[in-house]
Formats: structure tokens, sequence, C-alpha cells
């Protein structure tokens, strides 16, 4: 098999491509010209599983005619709604459609299957997220509101005008080899999460925010020495990855789509 068609997007190219060709073949979407609407058994066992996915139970045959009911009444407003035009120029119904083919791209980037390469590089690119303890010395620069935080920002290379600027709190301003698990507690998850995405340097950077306020912070070094094999913690760093490239994935699905189009703008 080629390489190309193992790619996720050519599968959602293709997967597009069936579903295209099932509506048409279904002779959706409804004419709106039509005054027939059929309820075969295929209908009627889509309702009754969408019930019972919510419900964890099959319907009753008095709910299942509500089902039904409701089903037809919202098929009969659907096609009066195209007979008056309602979906033409219509702002939400258009962001709806766009937000649904997002999602459709957005499952598709979900089934990828990164390699155990991929994955080795992530977690050797965010080791302070999979090692047993990470350990971090930086200092730390608090304020109330981001404002203040930005302003001191434009200092950041004379730390002491920034010293002046911040306000007061019981977190320690200098942190030397603290444990990660002990920043997650004293700083909280946000914090330690933007953290995480810091490398050593003798700037300041920031500002990051906490459940506490904002940061400027001035990493100086980071110990991820005790970190695990991909092997120990593979679904952990494959839930991360994931995570991690979902928004990514999605508009690498949007551009392919995207350059099947020919685009003018007029000034």
């Amino acid at each position: 098999m080629p390489q190309w068609l193992k790619e996720p997007l050519v599968h959602f190219l293709i997967g597009g491509a069936v579903l295209f060709g099932f509506f048409a073949w279904m002779g959706t979407p409804a004419d709106p010209a039509s005054r027939e609407i059929t309820i075969d058994s295929e209908t009627l066992a889509s309702i009754s599983s969408g019930f019972e996915q919510q419900m964890g139970r099959a319907p009753t045959d008095a709910e299942l005619d509500n089902l039904t009911q409701r089903f037809i009444r919202e098929e009969v407003l659907y096609r009066e709604a195209l007979r008056l035009g309602l979906d033409q120029d219509d702002a939400i119904v258009r962001r709806r459609l766009a937000q649904k083919m997002d999602l459709i791209a957005a499952a598709q980037a979900e089934a990828a299957n990164p390699s155990d390469e991929e994955l080795q590089a992530w977690l050797e690119a965010h080791p302070t997220r999979f090692a047993n303890d990470a350990r971090y010395t930086f200092e730390q620069l608090w304020f109330a509101e981001k404002q203040a935080a930005d302003e001191a920002q434009i200092s950041r290379d004379n730390p002491e005008m920034s010293r002046d600027k911040r306000a007061s709190i019981e977190l320690p301003a200098t942190v030397s080899e603290m444990p990660r698990s002990e920043i997650l507690d004293r700083f909280g998850q946000q914090f330690a999460s933007e953290l995480d995405a810091l490398r050593p340097s003798e700037e300041w950077q920031g500002p990051i925010p906490s459940g506490l306020g904002w940061h400027l912070v001035q990493l100086t070094a980071v110990d991820a020495s005790d970190l695990p094999p991909l092997s120990e913690i593979r679904a952990r760093v494959e839930a991360d990855w994931r995570s991690g490239t979902a928004a990514e994935r999605k508009e690498a699905a949007y551009e392919l789509l995207r350059e099947a189009y020919t685009v003018e703008i007029d000034r």
C-alpha cells in the first residue's frame, strides 16, 4: 500500500467523498419542493439508536412514536425553512455548518496513530511533563493584574524596576530545585503547566497566569533527569501528544481542503 494512503488526512477526504455519495444516493439534502416524507425502517432504527445511546435502553413503543412525530415536525419545519430561503446568507447557519465540518476534521485528526518515533520525540521535547518529579530553579514576580505584569515586562532587563511594581503575596520570590509536585501545591496546575513550556533563560519570561494572578519568571534550571522510558509511559505520552497536537492536526486538515479552492478577493 502506498504510504500516502495511510495518511489520516487522506482518509478524511475519502470519507467525505463517501458521505457525499451516500447522501446523493439517498436523495438528501431534502427537496423543499417535496411534500412527501418517508419514514422507513432504517430511519426508525436510527431514531431508536439515538435514544438508546442517550438513555442506555431501547425506547418503548410510545416513546418511539413521540420521537418519530418530533422527527417529522423537524423535517416539516426544515423543508419550509428551505422553501423560504432561510438558509441563505444566514451567518448563524453558515457558522454552524462550518463548525460541523471542523468537528469532522477534528474527529479524523483524533484517529491518527503516532509512531514510537513521534512519541519518543514528543517525550524528549517535553521531559518535565513525564519525569517522576522534575525540579525547577527560578525567580518569580507576582502581579494581581495582567496589565501591571505587562508593564513590568517592558523593564524585564532591569528586574529591580519590576520589583517596585509588584504586589506582595505569600509565595517565594526565589525557588531552588523545587519538585514539580510542590510547585503544583503552592502555585497551582495552571502555573505548573505554563512553566513546563518555558526553557531556561537569563531573561524574564511571561507573564504567565496562575490561579493567584500573573507572574514574570526567570527560569534558570530544570532537572528532568529522572525520565522513565517510553515503554513504561507510552499511554501517558500518547494522550499528551494527542491533546497537544489536536489544533495543529485540525488546521492541517483544513489546509488540505483549502488547497482545492481558488479564492479571488476584489478590493
